[in-house]
């Protein structure tokens, strides 16, 4: 088994946020290499996210955020499943960093499952017609396949949790949520968010 040093344990720790035990079994479970114990560490939060997925919360926080200019407020409703979990620092802290990625981008819905169908619907008729329009001649599957990608990226631009979560914008909000999940091992939901600009 290969040996691990405190000093790598802790640069994983320090990359992830994850408990230090989970660091080193990361770690031992692939030879010591950081970057592939971090992805291990992603799929094991993403199984405890799954698994968590379906239990009940009903505690959580009603988090506001006013720019410091005054002019951008930001209120965000993130459940978990206890009380405790509630009044975690790592918490609270996600709950802010969702605000300010509120503040940022101003998304228009919270996730792919509220997007109107309608909206959607228009969206994909106009970018089949002009991915058809630049693509011309190309196969069926191939224009599909961009059409996919294009409307994924219109995802992007209009929902919360595809946004960057900016503080650590390297993330998603979806995946820094998957993330304090597997961390904390409660089921965390971004549940609605408002956003008020002075004059909007």
């Amino acid at each position: 088994m290969t040996k691990i040093d405190a000093k790598t344990v802790k640069q994983l720790r320090d990359m992830t946020g994850a408990p230090m035990m989970d660091c080193k079994s990361a770690l031992q479970e692939v030879g010591g290499d950081v970057e592939k114990a971090r992805d291990v560490l992603r799929k094991r939060g993403q199984q405890v996210a799954d698994k968590a997925s379906d239990r009940t919360v009903s505690e959580g926080l009603i988090y506001g955020y006013a720019h410091h200019n005054g002019k951008v407020g930001v209120m965000v409703e993130i459940v978990c499943e206890t009380d405790f979990v509630a009044m975690n620092e790592d918490f609270k802290a996600f709950c802010h960093g969702v605000a300010l990625s509120v503040t940022a981008f101003n998304p228009a819905y919270l996730d792919k499952t509220v997007v109107p169908a309608e909206a959607v619907e228009k969206e994909r008729a106009i970018v089949t017609e002009m991915t058809r329009t630049n693509m011309e001649g190309k196969p069926e599957n191939v224009i599909e396949k961009a059409v996919a990608g294009r409307m994924e990226k219109w995802f992007g631009e209009q929902t919360l949790m595809d946004k960057p979560y900016v503080p650590d914008d390297s993330k998603t909000v979806e995946q820094k949520r998957t993330e304090l999940v597997g961390k904390i091992g409660e089921n965390i939901q971004v549940r609605r968010f408002m956003r008020m600009e002075l004059g909007g």
